[in-house]
């Protein structure tokens, strides 16, 4: 089995656009990831299943995205020590606030780290789980140094535009 630093769940195949912000930021970063569907509520055994893998296929950090009720997230965290990232997915009336609510209020002793709901959480999953495995690596810290020095000049570039008149 392939040697994979990260595991990205998410309820549904809807999710994936979403869902893809986590892998595209591990990936630029350098960091092995993969992502798969598996529902809590729909299969709950193909989750028990990935949860039971993950030791063996090198998994240290659990990011999940889920929507409406987002069980998903709970159901990982209370299977495994590893780290778990909950990604609130926006794919009810609700607008996510379901989704929220239901990965943030987990109860002592089983926690999620949650990030912001939808592709921007994602995409803090990503670099959040890039941080907590950047504890133990130099180069993927000084990568991650690189990334943010990145961020920070597309806002100098912006901020540039700006005041020469261009939007």
């Amino acid at each position: 089995m392939s040697n994979i630093q990260v595991l990205i769940l998410m309820g549904s195949d809807s999710d994936a656009p979403i869902m893809k912000g986590a892998a595209d930021v591990l990936r630029e970063l350098g960091v092995s990831c993969e992502m798969t569907v598996a529902s809590a509520h729909r299969s709950p055994a193909r989750v028990q299943r990935l949860l039971a893998e993950a030791p063996e296929r090198g998994v240290r950090i659990f990011i999940v995205g889920a929507g409406a009720a987002a069980h998903l997230a709970g159901m990982v965290a209370g299977h495994t020590t590893k780290p778990v990232i909950g990604v609130p997915i926006d794919s009810s009336p609700l607008l996510g606030l379901d989704a929220l609510l239901s990965t943030v209020q987990m109860p002592p002793g089983v926690p999620v780290a949650t990030v912001a709901v939808g592709k921007s959480g994602a995409v803090n999953a990503g670099v959040l789980a890039a941080q907590i495995l950047a504890l133990g690596d130099t180069a993927l810290a000084a990568r991650l140094d690189a990334y943010k020095a990145r961020l920070a000049e597309k806002v100098e570039q912006a901020a540039a535009r700006l005041t020469a008149g261009q939007p």
